[in-house]
């Protein structure tokens, strides 16, 4: 699918670690992440974890060994094992290892899920992670600039960009061939062609 959003996952030999409460350099990880969810709820009485996912296909969990559960308060990574996941309408639930009732769940609530970046499938052509997509200048077929992209929808046929403007305000353009002409991460630059009955809001 063109311009198709990923998170693409690839993971790992197990590494028998159920948490590390360490810093980032002290577990040996890059610094980079892809966010790929979040922890919103907890499911039942058991320990399971009710979660958002930021995937295209919310299955890829089910290829994860581990995940790093960030903490907003301070920022910490702690890594999980997973040892089931399951799905309950929209979302994903995760069981991690040594969390086992709905106390120890509810510590969890609003931690994102992280993995390291370099353990994401390289891309293929006109794929694109998500991160690297905000902020990137939007140009019309003649060079003029529209604003940058502050968010991207996913609407199931296909995504949709977000372009804002503090001028004009908010320009939605389907993230389609027909639309996207070229988009440059390296320079933070996307070419569109904006098609007819596409307005400002």
């Amino acid at each position: 699918m063109f311009l198709h959003l990923v998170f693409l996952l690839r993971f790992l030999t197990k590494h028998g670690i159920v948490m590390i409460s360490n810093t980032v350099e002290e577990a040996g990880y890059m610094n980079k992440y892809f966010t790929i969810g979040k922890i919103v709820n907890t499911q039942g009485l058991r320990g399971d974890l009710r979660a958002v996912t930021y995937t295209d296909d919310i299955s890829r969990f089910e290829l994860l060994d581990y995940v790093l559960l960030e903490d907003a308060n301070d920022m910490s990574l702690t890594k999980y094992q997973i040892e089931k996941v399951w799905y309950n309408k929209s979302f994903v639930v995760l069981k991690f290892k040594g969390i086992d009732s709905m106390t120890d769940a509810e510590k969890l609530k609003s931690f994102d899920i992280k993995i390291p970046e370099e353990l994401g499938i390289k891309l293929e052509e006109d794929e694109y992670y998500i991160r690297d997509l905000f902020d990137v200048e939007v140009y019309d077929e003649n060079n003029n600039i529209l604003g940058k992209l502050t968010d991207v929808l996913n609407t199931g046929s296909n995504d949709v960009y977000v372009v804002s403007s503090k001028e004009k305000g908010e320009l939605l353009l389907p993230a389609i061939k027909e639309c996207i002409i070229k988009i440059d991460i390296e320079n933070k630059k996307m070419l569109v062609h904006v098609m007819e009955g596409l307005e400002w809001q």
